[in-house]
């Protein structure tokens, strides 16, 4: 399975994307990995998925969570935020977001592990 394909989609909020990043197109590996680098970085006692694109990161990051540190919310690709927002809004203001790939610029509580250029697009 590829990780990017070069095909038109209709993205979660309804907006028409020219190309997908499809994680899963990544490995368990490769998750794992990403998880081993976000953990790195912060210290968390909780961790969110969104489903579903973000339940595999949420997994593979459970094993890092300790008795401190903020709540995360976490998901595969950040497009254009509702999925994080309404997620934010049920878990609270304090929680930080994770995301694996950002297509867009990302508000300052959403953290991304890869960002695109603002030529690539959404």
């Amino acid at each position: 399975m590829a990780l990017f394909i070069d095909k038109e989609f209709t993205g979660h909020a309804g907006g028409k994307l020219l190309f997908k990043i499809d994680c899963d197109g990544l490995s368990d590996e490769d998750i794992d990995t990403v998880a081993a680098i976000v953990a790195r970085s912060l210290s968390f006692r909780e961790v969110h998925g969104i489903p579903r694109g973000g339940l595999r990161l949420a997994r593979a990051l459970g094993r890092y969570c300790s008795s401190e540190g903020t709540v995360l919310i976490v998901d595969d690709v950040y497009t254009t935020g509702k999925s994080m927002g309404e997620a934010r809004q049920r878990i609270g203001a304090e929680a930080i977001g994770i995301v694996i790939f950002a297509r867009s610029p990302c508000p300052k509580w959403v953290k991304p592990v890869f960002q695109l250029s603002e030529w690539a697009g959404p």
